[in-house]
């Protein structure tokens, strides 16, 4: 059994990868500062199991980060602050805090006593300078070349906050694992992402009804949570996973959001129609991950279709936020 500390425990992929790994024996640590993460009773309940527990801490706070425990086997590093909002209101914070966030776990990742491995959380957003400027291959691989997108736009912190990380990752002399999540969506992810979004639009709507639907023509590959987990751990075990950066999403279900849309409807099941909308700027036309290092170092390739995957994301929130009208992680 391994001691496991993961940051931005109580949020969508921490919540599922805590299950998986309580599931198979080893002990958690769950740290949030809940700015988004939600005490729902799902999260209740895998705190009432003996193995886990629950500790509240901002990141940014190095006296209490570094005082944490000294005997972690895995460190998850997911914590960050996201979200569109907060990068278009808050970009300097956004870049200064998450820097510092990291080099705080890079610090408590140093004073542990047997750590095997620390994961950081990038985004698949490194590559969106490269995509509009440069004739990148599609799927692409985490070796193409980084472009910087302009350095004055709001959102070019996010990713910029992230390179960095890879950076500081990469440098620090610790046992790093770096993972680029593509579109990992599924139960308790909140409402501000695609899936989840239309779901609500759909669901709401009466039968035969138009579902507006934005960038219609871009093109994205989803990936299931539990399959995202399933490599993430895998990379975080297998000695081919020291050192890398690793694209995680599922490259053989790329699709266009219309075509997206049109899977949820059916999912749904109301006869619906599909209005093309705006067109998101700034958004790449098209991203999709090249798995073949990911697969090459574990052995594993996402198994979740996409119909299982949307019924599967359908089925919770209904059960638990549009008819339950339950908490879901923000």
């Amino acid at each position: 059994m391994s001691k496991v500390l993961i940051t931005g425990g109580a949020g969508f992929i921490g919540f599922h990868l805590a299950t998986a790994l309580v599931a198979d024996g080893h002990a958690v640590d769950l740290l949030d500062d809940f700015s988004r993460g939600v005490g729902d009773a799902e999260l209740k309940a895998l705190l009432d199991r003996p193995s886990v527990r629950c500790l509240t801490v901002d990141l940014r706070d190095h006296d209490k980060v570094v005082a944490l425990d000294d005997d972690y086997d895995h460190i998850y590093h997911l914590a960050a602050i996201i979200g569109v909002a907060h990068v278009m209101s808050r970009p300097y914070a956004v870049l200064a805090d998450n820097v510092a966030m990291l080099a705080n776990v890079i610090e408590l990742a140093r004073r542990q006593k047997h750590l095997a491995r620390l994961l950081f959380t990038s985004t698949s957003e490194v590559m969106v300078g490269s995509l509009q400027h440069l004739d990148l291959p599609v799927p692409t691989p985490e070796t193409a070349v980084v472009a910087l997108p302009d350095l004055a736009h709001p959102r070019t912190s996010y990713m910029l906050s992230k390179l960095y990380g890879e950076a500081m990752c990469l440098q620090s002399g610790l046992p790093v694992t770096i993972i680029r999540p593509h579109n990992f969506y599924g139960p308790r992810m909140g409402m501000s992402h695609v899936v989840p979004e239309l779901l609500a639009k759909a669901h709401a709507l009466p039968a035969g009804g138009v579902l507006p639907v934005a960038s219609v023509e871009h093109r994205r590959a989803f990936c299931y949570i539990d399959d995202a987990v399933t490599l993430m751990r895998a990379l975080m075990d297998k000695p081919a996973g020291l050192g890398g950066v690793f694209n995680i999403g599922n490259q053989d279900q790329e699709i266009s959001i219309g075509d997206l849309a049109q899977v949820l409807i059916d999912t749904v099941g109301k006869g619906l129609s599909i209005q093309a909308g705006e067109v998101h700027p700034g958004s790449p036309s098209r991203r999709c991950p090249d798995m073949t290092k990911t697969v090459a170092a574990t052995g594993l390739s996402p198994v979740v279709s996409l119909q299982d995957g949307v019924a599967r994301t359908y089925a919770w929130y209904r059960a638990n936020v549009f008819d339950g009208k339950g908490p879901s992680a923000k």
